[in-house]
């Protein structure tokens, strides 16, 4: 098993952690520069907060660990492809490379609806690695929509 897939099974460990309190199971995984690892999953729903999708969340608690909002060459693990949202926080804080396992066609903004990460507008481009876990990560989301739907029609 590749270093990648290694985190992306952590990342999809916080997805299912969302998922068993009824968020949107998306998990991301930030390694630091020097190997420090911070896991954080989607939490909107519990904490009343939009911004509070996984990317944001991990970037929140590594930043705050690290008394520093720039996370140079850190590299970024995360299930869903970022929304714009968190491709803007990524341009930020710059992180060095975003790998991530499923494509987003509603509102991916890596490569599926935009393409902000690799905008040579904007002041920071990270690398990105797409479709690890691909198959893993899109079943976990499949999952849980499909049970979302069969609860709603059970009423």
């Amino acid at each position: 098993m590749s270093s990648h897939e290694h985190y992306m099974q952590l990342a999809l460990a916080q997805a299912k952690l969302a998922a068993d309190i009824d968020e949107v199971p998306v998990g991301a995984v930030l390694v630091t520069e020097d190997k420090q690892v911070f896991t954080a999953h989607n939490a909107p729903i519990a904490n009343h907060d939009a911004t509070a999708h996984a990317e944001i969340e991990v970037i929140r608690k590594a930043s705050a660990c690290i008394d520093n909002y720039r996370l140079l060459n850190s590299v970024l693990y995360v299930t869903l492809e970022p929304c714009l949202m968190c491709s803007g926080a990524i341009i930020h804080a710059r992180i060095g490379t975003v790998v991530y396992g499923a494509n987003d066609e509603k509102t991916g903004a890596v490569s599926s609806l935009y393409q902000a990460l690799s905008d040579k507008r904007l002041n920071h481009q990270p690398s990105i690695i797409s479709g690890i876990l691909k198959e893993k990560c899109s079943q976990q989301l499949r999952n849980f929509f499909k049970a979302k739907r069969l609860a709603k029609k059970r009423g």
